[in-house]
């Protein structure tokens, strides 16, 4: 039986979504401000009975959007590790995953891998996705990162130079912030009420999408509905997001795709692992 959120996506599919192809990443934050892993005071401590915050967002967010990304192989990145001796925690040629499932595991091998560090720099996560963003600009591709993180952040300055720089190419930022720290920087590069800028040049339109996790807790612990609620919240703005990119380069929206021939059932393809988060970039 599909999942909430596969039910969300599925009844309310926005015409824009699916006739571009959303090219989905996923930032995790590694920094020693998120606590011993191993302890259960740590935001990314792995209850055997519940998923932490991180993985809830990740759930929450990826099961929408993967309706929307065709070969399903998601690059998942960290960043704020400080990586093991032999420098071999992740596949940095080729970080990408298999479905949420994937990353999922991927997330978890790497907690048990590298050592929570520092600084939280986003500037490099924002300018790789970038680059990859910047190689299709006629709107047949969109690209969304997404970063979950504790809300510490080290390159205020040089995330905004990211963030200016990216918003002229087909590319969306959420960032969904976890434990109890003031977000006040998060919800500055939101840009709802002032647009951001960087040496004078203001963002050409608003591509970050800010939510604090703690507001979608239900105290009663129905983790799906209040779930499904983020997953809302957080996805509202990427059709609108899309949509100015198109008009800002002038491309007409993509006629809808054709209805796919019906073709006889067939055996499952073997999906491989995830493999444990490219966490230097």
């Amino acid at each position: 039986m599909p999942s909430v959120f596969s039910r969300l996506a599925q009844n309310r599919q926005p015409p824009i979504l699916s006739r571009t192809q959303i090219n989905f990443t996923v930032a995790i934050d590694f920094t020693a401000s998120n606590g011993n892993p191993s302890q259960s005071t740590s935001l990314h401590y792995m209850s055997p009975y519940q998923l932490n915050a991180y993985a809830l967002a990740l759930t929450a967010v990826g099961e929408i959007i993967q309706h929307y990304d065709s070969d399903k192989m998601f690059p998942a990145l960290g960043f704020g590790a400080k990586l093991p001796p032999d420098g071999r925690n992740g596949n940095q040629e080729n970080p990408s995953c298999c479905g949420i499932d994937g990353i999922l595991e991927a997330y978890h091998s790497s907690l048990r891998t590298v050592q929570l560090y520092g600084p939280t720099n986003f500037a490099p996560v924002v300018t790789h996705v970038a680059r990859n963003a910047a190689t299709v600009q006629d709107g047949s591709q969109y690209s969304v990162l997404l970063i979950i993180t504790d809300g510490v952040i080290s390159d205020m300055a040089q995330t905004k130079e990211a963030i200016v720089n990216a918003a002229k190419l087909p590319m969306s930022i959420i960032i969904v912030g976890v434990g109890q720290a003031e977000f006040d920087a998060m919800v500055e590069l939101d840009g709802d009420d002032v647009r951001i800028s960087s040496r004078g040049k203001l963002a050409e339109r608003d591509i970050v999408q800010f939510v604090p996790f703690r507001d979608y807790v239900d105290r009663t612990g129905n983790h799906v509905l209040s779930m499904a609620r983020l997953a809302r919240d957080v996805l509202a703005e990427i059709p609108d997001q899309l949509v100015s990119y198109m008009k800002a380069q002038g491309i007409r929206p993509r006629p809808p795709p054709a209805a796919p021939a019906q073709s006889p059932p067939q055996s499952p393809a073997h999906s491989p692992p995830g493999s444990p988060l490219h966490t230097h970039i």
